[in-house]
C-alpha cells in the first residue's frame, strides 16, 4: 500500500520581515513556488520553519495562509511536537484539522527519554490524533535516537503512518525497511542521502533544499522512485554542492539565504537563529544553480 505522502515533501521555511513579524507575502510567494515546482506535499511548522520561536497563534496563522494559497491542491502536514507530552496531546485535542492531512511529530528533545518513554510519548499522540502521524527521528537535534525496534513498535499503533529518518544511519534505516509492515512508510530527512535511501526502499523525502529547487529535486526523487537511477544520479550530483553549502552554518539560515538570493523571501530570522557567516554565503553563491 503506497503512502499519500510518497515523493517530495518540503519542510517550509517561515519568512519574516525586518521587524521580526511573519512575512505573509513571502510565505505566499514560497507556497506558490512549491506548488508550481511540482512538490507532492507541504510541511508547515517543522524545525526548518523555526517553530520554537513562533507562538501557537502565529503557527495557526501561518498554516491558514498556506492553506489559503494552496487551495486544496496539495496535502498539508503540520508540525506538532515537543518534549511535553501532555501539552502536545492538549494541542491536538483543541486543534481544527480541516485541511490538515497529517502531523509531523519530532521525538522529544532535551529530555532525552529512554526508549520506553519515547514509545509511550507516541502512544499518547496516537490515541488522540485524528490524522496520520509521521514520526521524526533526528538525533542531531533531539539528543536521543529512536531505535529501529522502538520505531517498529510505534508503527503498530493506530494512526502511525510513517517515520522521517534523519539519523543518517543506513543501519537504522535498513533495519526498519527490512522489518516494517506494508502499511508503514519511511521517508528521508537528509537531502544528501535521499537517492541512496530510496535505492534501499524509502518512498521519498521531507526536504530542505526543495524550498529553493522544488522542480529539480522533485524530478530526482521521482526518477529514483521509478528506478531510473542513472538519470536521478545526475541531478543528485548537480545539487549536492548546494545541499552541502546550505547546511554549513545550520538550518534554516543557509536555505533562507539562498531563497533571498532567488527573490522568494527575505533573509530574516528570530533569535537565536542568525544569518549565515561570510564563508557559508560564499559557498552558496558559488554553488548557485
Amino acid at each position: 500500500m503506497g503512502s499519500k505522502f510518497r515523493g517530495l515533501g518540503v519542510a517550509m521555511v517561515t519568512p519574516f520581515n525586518e521587524d521580526g513579524s511573519v512575512d505573509f507575502l513571502g510565505l505566499s510567494n514560497l507556497t506558490n513556488h512549491l506548488i508550481d515546482g511540482g512538490v507532492d506535499y507541504l510541511v508547515v511548522m517543522g524545525t526548518t520553519g523555526e517553530n520554537p520561536t513562533i507562538s501557537k497563534d502565529e503557527q495557526l496563522d501561518i498554516l491558514h495562509k498556506v492553506q489559503e494559497v494552496n487551495n486544496g491542491k496539495l496535502p498539508i502536514v503540520f508540525g506538532i511536537g515537543g518534549n511535553n507530552t501532555q501539552a502536545i496531546v492538549d494541542q491536538i485535542k483543541s486543534m481544527n484539522f480541516d485541511g490538515v492531512d497529517g502531523i509531523l511529530s519530532v521525538s522529544p528533545y532535551y529530555s532525552k527519554p529512554n526508549q520506553e518513554g519515547i514509545y509511550q510519548h507516541y502512544k499518547s499522540i496516537s490515541e488522540v490524533s485524528p490524522v496520520p502521524v509521521i514520526i521524526y527521528n533526528v538525533p542531531g537535534r533531539t539528543g536521543s535516537t529512536i531505535s529501529p525496534e522502538t520505531t517498529l513498535r510505534i508503527a503498530d499503533l493506530p494512526n502511525m503512518h510513517a517515520t522521517k529518518e534523519a539519523s543518517g544511519s543506513f543501519d537504522i534505516v535498513m533495519n526498519i525497511l527490512r522489518n516494517k509492515k506494508d502499511n508503514f512508510h519511511v521517508f528521508s530527512g537528509d537531502d544528501d542521502l535521499t537517492l541512496p535511501f530510496i535505492s534501499v526502499g524509502m518512498e521519498g523525502v521531507i526536504s530542505v533544499i526543495g524550498n529553493a529547487y522544488p522542480s529539480l529535486f522533485s524530478r530526482m526523487v521521482h526518477l529514483a522512485l521509478e528506478g531510473k537511477m542513472e538519470e536521478a544520479r545526475e541531478i543528485h550530483y548537480q545539487l549536492l554542492p548546494m545541499i552541502k553549502a546550505i547546511f554549513m552554518d545550520g538550518n534554516p539560515p543557509g536555505v533562507k539565504y539562498l531563497l533571498s538570493k532567488m527573490g522568494i523571501c527575505k533573509n530574516e530570522f528570530r533569535l537565536p537563529v542568525h544569518p549565515v557567516n561570510e564563508q557559508t554565503a560564499k559557498a552558496i553563491d558559488k554553488a548557485f544553480i
